[in-house]
């Protein structure tokens, strides 16, 4: 009865419904793979049994990435839409060191504590937590799913990869299992986030592009910094050029989220945002503007509908390192261990200014911030990179207008290991709850999906 009403509030308000789960804990070991210490901790999970068929349906399990799992759960629509089709059981599990599945509490992302956050332990975890699902059974009864998307889709395509005695096939969406070093130019994330806007209009990425120096010459002024303090409506004042530097960093990342949340509906995925939000904020950038006061109105206007969009907030924290409704404050080591992913911009083939990507520069701001040495090549060593052609049942899917599907596999490795592209697509839209608005190409895409969940399925009751 719910899915129904759920289904009809979504078509008459393209709003995502507020699935219906019970809250669950599973113990797990601190450290998988070493012996010395034998302490354990609670990660939680989500779990929905409405439409199980408990003698024969799979388990569709979504391995949660960087964040507290409610959100994915309420915004991977996709395996609740088809859970009555395949009597499936649903299971959110959140990814150790985010959320509540903190191994330390609140001392948890302390550098004293925070080693033990890896993406090989939080799958060790989720396989233990099959095997638990699956009753410890040496013949296990129930097909298991893995879905994700973003990094938990590089997460589902490991999983299958790493444990496939466990998981009989992964919805890998939006998965960047490239964005290493050496597999794809570093440029590539930047120059996709520009060509989302310059579809919306040209002018406002030339706009933008011209941007970065007018404001870093303009802020060099007291008055115009307390000028553009009260018209971006900024909490704290631009006092220095670190201060400056927080806001162009703060800015970039503006316009790559709204590249790759540049969904055809209103969400709030990330953070509150209109449909099609690349084409809203570039309304008011795609004049040529006759003075500096006036584009950087222009682009006061794009914060505004970016960072304050349902006017909430009181000013604009352009300092936070976690801007949003996710919680990702591990990321950030992650990206400074494992998941070492090259990023530039060049000025010339993006909208951005030119910086250059630099390992050894990256790596002392890691060391100096955690203690550690990036690994470059850990996750490539680890999971196969590029290299794909012994894995099996995997789907990879990717919107091009999704700055991630730069790192992402377009092309079918093998008859197992499929490459679904979604050419109007934006950060793994096919995961989201369907909707009036949705363009063909995602149809055609979920329905994919649905032909490779029923094959593995039947492989695996044969």
């Amino acid at each position: 009865m719910w899915k129904d009403l759920c289904l009809l509030v979504a078509l008459l308000a393209s709003a995502n419904c507020e699935y219906k789960y019970v809250t669950k804990w599973f113990k797990v070991p601190l450290d998988h793979f070493g012996y010395q210490r034998n302490e354990t901790f609670q990660i939680k999970y989500l779990e929905n049994e409405d439409f199980w068929d408990r003698g024969n349906g799979p388990i569709f399990f979504y391995t949660g990435n960087e964040g507290q799992i409610e959100v994915f759960a309420q915004h991977t629509g996709f395996m609740w839409d088809i859970a009555q089709e395949f009597g499936a059981k649903l299971v959110f599990a959140e990814h150790r060191y985010y959320g509540a599945s903190m191994p330390f509490g609140n001392k948890s992302l302390d550098n004293e504590h925070i080693g033990y956050l890896t993406s090989s332990q939080a799958l060790a975890d989720y396989a233990d937590l099959v095997n638990y699902l699956q009753d410890n059974s040496l013949k296990p009864s129930h097909p298991v799913i893995a879905f994700g998307g973003s990094y938990g889709g590089m997460l589902a395509a490991y999983f299958r990869i790493k444990y496939p005695h466990l998981v009989t096939g992964a919805i890998a969406a939006s998965a960047p299992i490239h964005q290493f070093t050496g597999m794809v130019p570093c440029e590539v994330y930047n120059r996709i986030v520009t060509s989302s806007f310059k579809i919306a209009s040209a002018t406002c990425a030339n706009n933008i592009r011209e941007s970065w120096a007018v404001l870093r010459n303009f802020t060099k002024s007291t008055n115009n910094t307390a000028w553009l303090q009260k018209t971006w409506n900024l909490c704290d004042p631009l006092n220095n050029t670190n201060d400056v530097q927080s806001l162009v960093d703060f800015l970039q990342d503006m316009y790559s989220t709204l590249a790759m949340v540049n969904y055809p509906f209103e969400s709030d995925f990330l953070m509150p945002l209109p449909a099609q939000p690349v084409r809203v904020v570039c309304q008011y950038l795609k004049d040529t503007f006759k003075d500096e006061k006036e584009l950087l109105t222009g682009i006061g206007k794009v914060l505004d509908i970016y960072a304050n969009y349902k006017k909430t907030s009181k000013c604009i924290n352009y300092k936070s390192e976690s801007y949003g409704n996710l919680d990702a404050a591990g990321w950030d080591y992650q990206a400074c261990t494992e998941m070492v992913m090259p990023m530039c911009t060049t000025g010339t083939v993006d909208m951005f200014e030119n910086v250059p990507w630099n390992f050894t520069q990256f790596s002392d701001s890691c060391h100096k911030k955690y203690n550690v040495f990036p690994k470059e090549e850990a996750a490539r060593i680890q999971y196969g990179g590029n290299r794909l052609q012994a894995a099996s049942n995997i789907v990879l899917s990717n919107g091009l207008l999704d700055p991630w599907a730069g790192g992402g596999v377009l092309n079918t490795v093998s008859d197992t290991v499929v490459a679904v592209v979604i050419v109007d697509g934006a950060h793994h839209l096919d995961l989201m709850p369907k909707n009036p608005s949705d363009p063909g190409t995602v149809i055609e895409a979920r329905n994919i999906h649905k032909q490779n969940i029923r094959k593995w399925i039947q492989s695996y009751r044969k």
